[in-house]
């Protein structure tokens, strides 16, 4: 089959840093190609090369068998080729019919032809199914149907080749679902759909083919149902999928931390718990569970109603996070990005933060130790970047979390309180995330790991505990932890 877009020995690089070395990829109308990689394999600027906001440094792009340069992004839609964002690009102040036409406004005597725009508009959402007001404002809406609303504006310019970047890394089931139907359709109406995922279950669910990158390198590409996911895997990071998992299984000390019948009114009810020295008891429930609530109650972000928490014995009074961090208590939030880090910030600074009082005890902060403090950290969790100097907001999300880890490892805690620790990271990041946290359970430290990876739970943790609903569902041995015997506990059924 001719391929509507070609990308042939495509380089890029940023000063001393290649991005892209040797990226090939072929794009065919009426098909999903999901395209894979680790962070800082190539895939976001492969994608700021085919929207026009970067030009590559060598290589061919082919359009319809016609070589091409996209001299920049209103090039790139004239030229049929759209993103879909992770970020949802829309104007929330401004209706959905006025997002879809921001770039081209229908007109009549060099005025905006209001209602020729809102006709069409209406017929765009039905051909995507869309079941919302094109005169609603962008900012009543969801993020599944903001994300819509980015498919739509594609549509408005006839787009024959569209690229969804990371597009469910904010959706529930249900969304993902609805989003699914809509690329499904897009495919069934020729078009050529760049699906760029983290997700494995996704990229056997929607697409047709694949590519991988490594280091700016394509590695393999074929189509999926040649494929699986062992070998994509492979490909992406260069190693076997058991090496993802690299927990280590010691003896266990004493119990570390204790949680007595601990409750806050609306968000988790009577949970019990105990993690001994050297274990990591995995965390399980679905949305609304109550898990992230009730690890906010144990970093002191949040007040329990009733119940104790104790460590090493000792009851705790957590008024504050600062209490925690005291006690020996880190806390990795789900959200790096608003929660974890500060991204504006250099690396050195957001390690520095937690350890001020160590690195400044006479309130006088000694930036060499700061600076060395960081390379430790980065040489210890491979983090790819120029050195402490570098914005945390400048690295890809897997490095991102290793330095929001860092950060609190730093500070040689007791307990480590990690909500999703590895979503919406690469297999390679996950696997040095996981090693670093089996390594601090093996020193004799507790580890709770909050995850809605189903793998993860099983093959990271010593005890399972399952909540449903704010209230404690069932605690599993690691020997008697099923998919099924969790799942089950975590639903109705």
């Amino acid at each position: 089959m001719t391929a509507l877009l070609t990308l042939t020995h495509i380089q890029k690089s940023f000063g001393g840093a290649r991005a892209l070395a040797d990226a090939n990829l072929e794009l065919h109308s009426g098909q999903v190609t999901a395209l894979i990689g680790e962070n800082g394999a190539g895939k976001s600027t492969l994608v700021k090369i085919l929207s026009g906001l970067h030009q590559p440094d060598g290589g061919e792009i082919r359009l319809d068998g016609k070589a091409i340069r996209i001299a920049n992004a209103e090039h790139a839609r004239h030229l049929g080729i759209s993103v879909v964002h992770q970020e949802c690009v829309v104007f929330d102040n401004l209706s959905v019919a006025e997002n879809l036409f921001v770039s081209a406004r229908p007109q009549q005597r060099r005025l905006i032809a209001w209602r020729t725009m809102r006709e069409r508009a209406a017929a765009i959402l039905r051909q995507l199914d869309a079941d919302f007001d094109p005169a609603l404002a962008a900012g009543q809406l969801s993020i599944a149907q903001k994300h819509i609303v980015q498919i739509a504006r594609a549509l408005t310019g006839k787009a024959h080749v569209v690229i969804m970047d990371e597009p469910t890394a904010a959706l529930s089931h249900r969304e993902v679902d609805d989003l699914f139907r809509i690329t499904r359709k897009l495919r069934s109406e020729g078009c050529a759909v760049l699906f760029i995922s983290h997700k494995f279950e996704e990229v056997f669910d929607i697409a047709d083919r694949y590519a991988v990158f490594r280091d700016g390198i394509s590695v393999g590409q074929g189509e999926v149902a040649q494929t699986d996911r062992d070998e994509l895997i492979r490909l992406m990071v260069g190693r076997p999928v058991d090496q993802l998992f690299p927990k280590a299984h010691g003896q266990f000390g004493e119990e570390l931390l204790r949680v007595e019948r601990l409750s806050r009114a609306g968000e988790f009810e009577d949970v019990s718990f105990a993690v001994r020295r050297g274990e990591i008891l995995g965390i399980y429930g679905l949305v609304g569970a109550g898990r992230s609530e009730l690890a906010r109650v144990l970093f002191g972000l949040n007040h329990a109603d009733s119940g104790s928490i104790e460590i090493g014995g000792k009851r705790l009074t957590l008024r504050s996070a600062e209490d925690a961090v005291r006690q020996g208590i880190a806390y990795i939030p789900e959200d790096r990005q608003t929660q974890g880090a500060i991204l504006p910030f250099s690396i050195r600074d957001n390690i520095s933060l937690p350890n001020l009082a160590r690195l400044a005890p006479r309130g006088l902060c000694n930036r060499e130790r700061e600076s060395q403090l960081a390379r430790e950290w980065i040489a210890a969790l491979s983090v790819k970047a120029h050195g402490p100097e570098q914005r945390v907001e400048d690295l890809s999300g897997g490095n991102q979390q290793k330095v929001v880890i860092a950060k609190w490892l730093a500070g040689e805690p007791r307990v480590l309180i990690l909500d999703e620790p590895t979503k919406g990271i690469d297999v390679g990041a996950k696997a040095a995330v996981h090693a670093v946290t089996s390594e601090f359970a093996q020193r004799g430290n507790a580890v709770v790991m909050i995850s809605s990876e189903l793998p993860e739970i099983l093959r990271m943790s010593d005890r399972v505990f399952v909540m449903r609903r704010g209230r404690m569902r069932g605690l599993f041995e690691r020997s008697d932890a099923t998919a099924e015997s969790i799942v089950r506990a975590a639903t109705d059924a």
